[in-house]
């Protein structure tokens, strides 16, 4: 099957029912949390990366926009690349004293490496 009918993210190709649509329903997001109130972990993962190092910021809670800006300074402070997928902030390489020296700079004082 092309890309072009693919069907939807949860495996569902076609629907007897009249109103069945593929848009999923979109959820609420969240409001930003002030700095201070914010719970983030970091962690050094190699799994299913071909053997890669990457340093993830997880716990991050607000709007996806405001989490791409942070990966973005994260980025910027440990120059090196990453990503935001699945609510995670991935930067390439162990960098967790940098993250986490940069976070608590920036009032994220509930931050914590595990």
């Amino acid at each position: 099957m092309g890309k072009k009918h693919k069907g939807d993210s949860r495996g569902f190709v076609y629907s007897t029912d009249p109103s069945f649509s593929f848009e999923p329903e979109h959820a609420e997001e969240q409001e930003t949390l002030p700095n201070a109130s914010q719970v983030l972990r970091i962690r050094l993962e190699t799994k299913h990366r071909g053997g890669k190092t990457v340093t993830l910021v997880l716990g991050f809670i607000g709007t996806l926009e405001d989490m791409e800006s942070l990966g973005k300074q994260l980025k910027n402070a440990c120059g090196t690349g990453g990503s935001v997928k699945d609510g995670e902030i991935i930067i390439q390489g162990d960098h967790r004293d940098k993250v986490l020296n940069w976070l608590l700079q920036k009032g994220y004082s509930k931050t914590k490496k595990i």
